[in-house]
């Protein structure tokens, strides 16, 4: 796929959801990307390879948009940090997150997270469920002992 027909399928993509000036500015970015990243000399189709699917891309950006309430950074070049971004800085760089927030990822995080959750309380049970055969006759025999030795003095 060239550089055109990339920037084209993701300009259809995202006129199905987004206004001109936001389409404008993800069409100068990506072209931008390509741009800088041939310079450096890498082939054209090696860049939008590593891309992907611009459909894939454009559906992240709209759910980003959507997830942000509607508010769409501009992306940017910056020559002196000679790369792009979105103009949020942290710690001196520039930081660019794709779909970050998406609900589904958010669901994966939590299913995650209680997955973990259940094995530690399975892993103990487990472990309790071993030791209780052992254990349980034990403290009878230590408790019948005392009862008994308490009742000699």
């Amino acid at each position: 796929m060239t550089r055109y027909e990339f920037l084209e399928k993701m300009r259809h993509a995202l006129a199905n959801d987004l206004g001109g000036s936001v389409i404008q500015d993800n069409i100068n970015y990506y072209d931008g990307y390509i741009s800088d990243e041939v310079r450096k000399g890498r082939s054209e189709e090696a860049v939008i390879e590593e891309l992907g699917d611009p459909w894939a891309i454009a559906r992240s950006i709209i759910e980003s948009i959507e997830n942000t309430g509607g508010r769409q950074e501009s992306y940017t070049y910056d020559a002196a940090q000679q790369g792009y971004g979105n103009g949020q800085q942290r710690g001196g760089s520039k930081v660019r997150l794709i779909g970050a927030g998406s609900w589904w990822k958010r669901l994966i995080v939590i299913l995650g997270v209680l997955g973990v959750l259940m094995l530690v309380v399975a892993v103990i049970g487990g472990i309790f469920s071993l030791l209780a055969p052992i254990i349980v006759p034990l403290l009878i025999i230590m408790f019948v002992v005392r009862l008994i030795g308490g009742r000699r003095r």
